[in-house]
């Protein structure tokens, strides 16, 4: 498929907001349904220079009908960079196999200086693994006693997009959604986020081998790449199992390194810290104690509800309500 870049201007970080993605969403749809003469508006006069004329937008648009309608969102992050606001939009359509990704940059004043379109070169495939097969001998339950959303989950990279990722082959991300959202309000705040301070528990007993707790919480569309996990409790279950929760909440976690834990101790509260841009839990299961460096293993999770359906034992899977079972009597 060819490549479709409208402008890629030179741009250098006002903080990203969660108004940067509703932004970017709303220009988007914009751009789908025709109305080119409202973006023509928004868009810098440089830019409006580079593309030469509203046509080239007309130009664009027919190229991208051609892929039928937009069939699956796969993921929106924002970030900044050089004192402008970035919006990344990776989705499906519907007359083509390729991971598309849509770009809007935004100058302080709001302005469109980028906006371009790109379709992956090919579509990211599942990291190789030698432990598809394993079952863990640890009894993990669900780190959590709340209803959790599995937002990244699975064995797939559409499922889950973890799974490109070596050292993160099956890691889930999972938070709270109410009415379909994940947040109240403008969500312009981390207490806007429904799982934000909402206790995260072990998963099974063990020793805690790590523990960070002072990374700040992101503003929500914010994101801390230099620190990927932000605050973490690490467990080591024995068997060479070791569970790795990510994202805590700052000042939060009431474990310490070397402290037995038993399953269902709150270890933290979910947070936003680390290279995350809302407020949800990363959890893991790896072979060592290294995040990064281990081998990711399977988790398997015992006696749990997706979908109000009872698992006796699974892994949880993209778009699936879970919550552990309550013990019969």
């Amino acid at each position: 498929m060819a490549l479709l870049v409208l402008s890629l201007l030179a741009f250098g970080g006002l903080a990203a907001t969660q108004d940067t993605r509703q932004e970017g969403a709303s220009l988007t749809s914009q751009f789908y349904q025709g109305h080119l003469d409202a973006l023509w508006e928004r868009m810098a006069p440089k830019t409006q220079e580079a593309l030469g004329s509203k046509q080239r937008l007309v130009a664009v648009r027919e190229q991208i009908l051609a892929w039928g309608e937009e069939t699956e969102v796969l993921s929106e992050t924002v970030s900044t960079h050089g004192g402008h606001e970035i919006y990344l939009r990776q989705v499906r359509f519907k007359n083509t196999p390729d991971i598309v990704a849509i770009t809007w940059t935004f100058d302080g004043q709001g302005k469109v200086v980028a906006f371009t379109i790109r379709p992956q070169q090919t579509s990211p495939q599942p990291a190789a693994s030698e432990r598809l097969d394993y079952k863990n001998r640890t009894l993990l339950q669900l780190p959590f006693s709340d209803e959790f959303y599995v937002f990244w989950g699975g064995r797939s990279v559409e499922q889950n997009y973890h799974a490109a990722h070596a050292t993160q082959r099956f890691a889930m991300d999972l938070l709270v959604l109410q009415d379909g959202s994940s947040h109240g309000g403008e969500g312009s705040r981390n207490e806007d986020y429904f799982c934000f301070g909402k206790p995260i528990l072990a998963p099974a007993d063990g020793r805690v081998v790590e523990v960070i707790d002072g990374v700040a919480d992101n503003v929500p569309g914010e994101m801390n790449p230099s620190q990927p996990t932000g605050n973490r409790v690490v467990i080591d279950h024995g068997n060479d199992e070791y569970s790795v929760l990510a994202h805590l909440r700052q000042g939060s976690v009431r474990v310490t390194k070397g402290q037995a834990v038993r399953t269902g101790t709150q270890l933290a509260d979910c947070g936003n810290s680390g290279n995350s841009s809302e407020a949800h839990l990363h959890y893991q299961l790896q072979a060592g104690p290294e995040f990064g460096k281990a081998t990711a293993l399977p988790a398997q999770f015992s006696n749990y509800l997706a979908d109000d359906k009872p698992v006796a034992l699974g892994e949880p899977v993209k778009g699936q309500r879970i919550r552990q079972a309550t013990p019969a009597p």
